[in-house]
This record gives structure tokens, C-alpha cells and sequence, in this order.
């Protein structure tokens, strides 16, 4: 299982797409790797700098649709290839969504009302989220401050994520 906990990038914007998380000019390299210095490029985004914030960040926390566009599976590799291995949203592209729990990562969809409550509290500081997977919780901690948020996500999208992808599943059980 992959690691689901590190420091907080906070994207204030909903509809973040495909393009933007990894720009289509890259969808020609034929690894993982390749794609590593690309996230996000293309990213509008007042006082945003892809070189600079992405730096140690582990997860993201954005507003609704993040993923929407292409239905390519570059955007989550591109995430992962940067050790980027959760994202919480208030929504996610359907395609998108499954997509980070074929490659055995975290998309979690959490009520607006968290969201603005996340950003509110945490954004501009430096935040640190970790996922408790088996207990569906997310921790979220900031300074003294430590707080424990519930999730859901499907049992079969667990295992998914527990077996590190599809083929890890598919190896696995079949």
C-alpha cells in the first residue's frame, strides 16, 4: 500500500482538469518519470508556482470537479510519480476518480461544507493530513492543532487501494 499521509498543497479552485494537471504535449513520454516536472504546468492560479509549492507536498485539497476533461490516466501518474498520493475534493471527474483507485491511490470526496472548513482553517499554514485507510479517517494536523474528519469510499475501492491498483488486485485474485 502506498503512503497516504505528508504535507498539504491547498488548490482554491474547482475545475482543475486533466490538461492542467498534466499538460496533453506530455502524453507522448512513454514513463512515469518522465512526467514528474510537468505537474500541474499549466495551472492558473493566483500566487501559484508548479516548481515551488509542489515541493514535499504529499496531498492535495481542491474544490469540486478536480480531474474533469480528458479521461486520461497520465493526471494521476503524474500525481503519483511526485509522491502525491491523495487528493481531497468535493467532487471528482467519474473517470478521474476511478482512475486514482486503479492505481491504487486516494480520491476522497468530502461535503463542501469541509472543504470550506479545511480551507478556512488550514490553508496559508503548514498542514499535514494523514489517511487511515482500515478506519476511513483522515487526521489533519497543523500546529497544535489535530483534528480527525470521517470519510466513505466504496469497500471495493478500498481493497483497491489496499492492493496497490488493479493489477495488484488482479494478481492478487485472479
Amino acid at each position: 500500500m502506498k503512503n497516504f499521509s505528508g504535507k498539504v498543497l491547498f488548490l482554491d479552485r474547482s475545475d482543475i482538469n486533466t490538461d492542467e494537471i498534466i499538460p496533453a504535449k506530455y502524453l507522448t513520454e512513454i514513463t512515469k518519470e518522465a512526467l514528474k516536472p510537468y505537474l500541474l504546468e499549466d495551472l492558473v492560479l493566483e500566487g501559484f508556482n508548479h516548481k515551488h509549492d509542489l515541493q514535499d507536498k504529499a496531498v492535495i485539497v481542491t474544490r469540486a470537479n478536480f480531474g474533469c476533461g480528458s479521461s486520461r490516466e497520465h493526471a494521476p501518474w503524474a500525481l503519483e510519480v511526485n509522491g502525491i498520493n491523495v487528493v481531497i475534493a468535493e467532487s471528482f471527474a467519474r473517470i478521474f476518480r476511478q482512475n486514482m483507485f486503479n492505481c491504487g491511490m486516494m480520491a476522497i470526496e468530502l461535503p463542501k461544507e469541509k472543504i470550506d472548513y479545511l480551507f478556512a482553517n488550514y490553508a496559508g499554514k503548514e498542514t499535514f493530513i494523514s489517511v487511515d485507510v482500515e478506519n476511513d479517517t483522515i487526521v489533519v494536523t497543523s500546529g497544535e492543532q489535530r483534528e480527525e474528519i470521517k470519510y466513505t469510499i466504496s469497500e471495493f475501492d478500498k481493497t483497491l487501494v489496499k492492493e496497490g491498483g488493479w493489477v495488484g488486485y488482479a494478481d492478487k485474485h485472479y
